[in-house]
Order: structure tokens, then sequence, then C-alpha cells
């Protein structure tokens, strides 16, 4: 990024991702302007379970990335900036057939040999150690050290600590290059036009607006639940809950119990309020915001055959949100192709709250010209080919 005065730039988006990036750009004396079709984490991040998690990320670069994530927010608790939005437990991904124990132990073994700490707990061991389970339950493997963060918590307190000002309710209409199309001179919005130094787009879903990297950018539906609180029972559970399903849903996307584009992997977090989180379903139809009797009732009858004292817990809250996928299943992160100061960030689909503040420090770097702390070369758009804004 070149410039004579006080460096500019401008986020696109103010969910984890942009927020995250807003917040390092600005550590590093970036005058930075970030604008939102809407409000800051008013769609995906608003609307995610809160996973700080590296316990169902594949194994490679989204596994050995995840856990620089979970290092970092770890790091931002001790220097203050996260103090308080930061819980940390294990996770157990709970086996109930003997194909999610198949697929369970090759995981489990994917993930300690990338160094995560897991303890695998047979049908004795686990009662001792989580006795809210149901006899259903026939294996585990704790994964240890993981977290957990509300998104728009930690969104307001990145935009806080930053001093920045959100441009709510101005939607990026397209980027304005200069020259041969090389470079972006600022962003067109409804508002009228903002020039800048670099652009960054952290859009989610509304990135395919702006440009075209040829990723096919894929709209995931989830659905939400969240309960009364039940303090005795949220309190025997010594950690969150993931299902072997889980993992078979976030391979194939759906389950042969589901409809086509339908995918149920259920997941069950003991909130610090005493409530409980149940989720959820990675769908490919239906409105983004709508949840269905179908789906809930799946869920919560799946969550109860796992933990039978939710029985007794009122239902506060169902809830949906569309995340952004991409079609290799790994996001956008890096320098538009030909651009030489437009960049993106988009596509964690579920992994947006563990990875959104590694991945703002990562283009932070990009974008003030130091090397990136990170490998994101197995995230770069460019292997989709060229860029194309849009019109």
């Amino acid at each position: 990024m070149h410039s004579r005065s006080t460096p500019s730039a401008i986020v696109i988006g103010s969910g984890i991702v942009g927020a995250a990036t807003a917040y390092f750009l600005a550590k590093k004396g970036v005058r930075v302007t970030l604008i939102d079709s809407s409000a800051p984490a008013a769609e995906a991040t608003g609307a995610a379970d809160g996973a700080v998690s590296v316990a169902s990320k594949r194994p490679g670069p989204m596994m050995t990335t995840a856990l620089e994530g979970i290092a970092l927010y770890r790091r931002l608790v001790e220097d203050g900036l996260f103090a308080g939005l930061f819980k940390q437990r294990s996770t157990f991904i709970i086996a109930s057939s003997a194909e999610e124990c198949t697929v369970l132990e090759a995981h489990a073994a994917a993930l300690s040999s990338a160094g995560v700490s897991v303890e695998h707990l047979n049908s004795c061991a686990l009662r001792r150690r989580f006795p809210a389970l149901s006899e259903s339950a026939s294996l585990a493997v704790e994964v240890h050290a993981e977290g957990h963060a509300i998104g728009y918590r930690i969104v307001h307190r990145l935009i806080g600590a930053a001093g920045i000002a959100v441009h709510r309710n101005t939607r990026a209409r397209r980027l304005r290059l200069a020259g041969n199309g090389e470079r972006v001179e600022g962003v067109e919005t409804d508002n009228g036009f903002l020039a800048a130094d670099a652009v960054i787009i952290c859009a989610g879903s509304g990135s395919e607006r702006l440009v075209n990297v040829g990723a096919g950018l894929i709209p995931r539906k989830g659905q939400l639940l969240v309960t009364e609180r039940a303090v005795a029972l949220n309190a025997s559970m010594p950690g969150a809950i993931m299902s072997g399903r889980y993992l078979l849903s976030k391979r194939s996307g759906s389950s042969d119990a589901a409809p086509p584009g339908r995918g149920f992997g259920l997941v069950i977090d003991p909130l610090e309020t005493g409530q409980f989180l149940i989720g959820g379903t990675r769908e490919a139809f239906g409105d983004r915001k709508v949840n269905d009797l179908e789906a809930v009732s799946r869920i919560l009858s799946d969550a109860v055959a796992l933990v039978p004292g939710l029985a007794r817990l009122r239902l506060l809250r169902a809830f949906a949100g569309a995340r952004t996928a991409v079609s290799d299943g790994l996001p956008l992160i890096g320098r538009l192709p030909g651009i030489e100061n437009g960049f993106i960030a988009t596509g964690f689909e579920g992994d947006g709250i563990c990875l959104g503040p590694v991945t703002g420090r990562t283009i932070a770097e990009l974008v003030t010209g130091e090397r990136p702390s990170i490998d994101i070369s197995p995230f770069d758009p460019a292997r989709f080919g060229i860029c194309e804004v849009a019109a």
C-alpha cells in the first residue's frame, strides 16, 4: 500500500472477519473506513454457534489455521482485548453408531497427528466423565483447550477498541478501478464514492456482487435453538457436545435421513448463562432467516436422545442464518488476482468465529506489506483464475 500521508483502507462488511481486519489495520496506523449494507454482525456472525474449535476441522490447512486461530484468541484474552468474551472448554465428539465410531477414530488420529490434545473415552469412562449423556453414546473423543465466543460481542469489542465508526446501511455497489484495472481507486456505494489506498472485501455472500473469482460461493443455511436456563444440568456438562453425525454432515453436506441439500449434525453447547445452544442444519435451500418445524423438531429430538435431561426445558428461541461457503471447501483469503491493492476474505461457512481474528490479522499484514504470520497459500483466491470486477 503506497501513500505519502496516512495510508487508508476501506473494509466492506462488518462481520467478525471485517471487524477483525479493521481492528488490526487500525493498530498498524491505517485510517480505516468500515462499511456495511446493514449493521455490524447482522448476518452470519450474529447467527453463529460461537465455536472457537478445531474439533470438526478437516486435516490440512483448515486444521492448522484453526489451531493458530484458537491460540490468537488466548493471546487476545491475555492482552485484555477479549477479556470476558472467550470461554475455554473442551469439545466432546460423541459417536452413537458404528459408522460414527469409524469416522471418529480416523478424525481423532488426524487431530492427534496435528498436535491437538485428545482423549479417548469408551462407554464406561464416558458415563463417569459425562453422566448427562444417554446410553446411546458408545464412544467419545475429548478435544481439549477449545472455546466459545459470541460473535456479535467480539465484533463490537473489536470495533470499539479500534475507535472506528461503522458506516451502516452503506451498500457497496462496485469497485472503481484505475489504469488498466490493476488498482482500486475506491468503492462506489449507495451513499456516494469512497476513495482509499486499499480495499478489502469481507462481505460474505455479498462479495459475489462485487467480484467474481470463479470460486462458486455457496450460501448454506443453518438453524439453531436456545433453551431456558438449567443451572444444574449445565454445570454437570464438562464441555460442548458434537455428535459424530456432525462430522458426517460436514463432509457430505447431507445425510441419508435428510432431504436433498439438508444435513443434520447435532451440537449442544452449555452456555455461561446456564442455557443451552443447540444446532443445527446445513442447508442449500430455503429462506435463510426462517426456521421450520421439521428442522426444529429433528434437532430437539436428536438432542434429547443424547442428553435426556434437555426434555424438561423450554425452548426460548429458534433462529436461522446463511453462511457463505466456497465450492472447494476452503475460504478465500488474500489478494484479488490481478489487482495490486484489492483483497478478499470470505467463504468461511461455519468457521468464521474461529478464524475471523486470525484472518483479520493476516489481511492487515498483507495490506501493509508484511509477510503473513500464517500460510495462506491454500486459501489464495488466484487458485480459481482471473478476478472479474462487477460492472
